[in-house]
């Protein structure tokens, strides 16, 4: 009689990554990624102890695509630039997967590439070191509430965005002056939540870096 298949780490990690494309993670069961190999749950668990140590291998694997091939360049705030930068565009890639690093966060390899890369810029700021931690907290906050809310733009499908798009446009352009004047007056000027969203992406945090750097003695 031939045995069950023994899936490795990676496989069992590509499936999962593959459910998290069209499900959330709430959705998301060990249970459902052991139907789609073909296995039964207790087999996983050789693996990964819950659903939640999963769920953190799978956005590790994410930031370790991010820093794939990253060489630091430039000054403290171009590092730090960079850095979100090419983790916004690897989560953009996966949007679901965004809420579940935001969620679930990561101790792995690429977890700890981000944040001594992070951390590194933060101390070449010329920040005393007692302040570097609490800065990188409020970075990593940034980036994570950035781009986990950018997810929910990029799951949902063109049908439902067209919708969305015709209740903002009832919304801001039907606005009542009297009730709501400075909406009437900036209506045909105010953009949806999807527009410019990597552009609003780089102004928040050069913003940030930006009031950073006034407060470096």
């Amino acid at each position: 009689m031939t045995g069950r298949r023994r899936w490795s780490t990676d496989e069992i990690l590509d499936t999962a990554t593959d459910l998290l494309r069209t499900s959330d993670a709430e959705s998301f069961s060990v249970r459902k990624l052991a139907a789609a190999l073909g296995t039964d749950p207790s087999s996983l668990y050789r693996h990964f102890r819950n659903k939640t140590e999963l769920l953190r291998a799978v956005a590790d694997r994410i930031l370790l695509a991010a820093m794939d091939g990253y060489r630091p360049e430039g000054d403290w705030k171009q590092r730090i630039t960079a850095l979100g930068l090419r983790l916004h565009e690897a989560f953009g890639e996966q949007p679901q997967l965004a809420t579940v690093w935001g969620r679930y966060a990561s101790g792995g390899t690429g977890s700890r590439l981000v944040m001594e890369e992070l951390l590194q810029a933060l101390r070449a700021s010329g920040l005393p070191d007692e302040q570097v931690p609490v800065r990188y907290h409020r970075i990593v906050i940034l980036l994570a509430a950035l781009i986990a809310s950018e997810a929910g733009i990029g799951t949902i499908t063109a049908e439902e965005y067209e919708q969305g798009l015709e209740q903002f446009r009832v919304a801001v352009l039907g606005a009542d002056p009297e009730r709501f004047p400075a909406l009437a007056f900036f209506a045909r000027d105010v953009r949806p939540l999807g527009a410019d969203r990597r552009a609003a992406f780089e102004e928040i945090l050069a913003a940030h870096l930006d009031q950073l750097e006034a407060q470096i003695p």
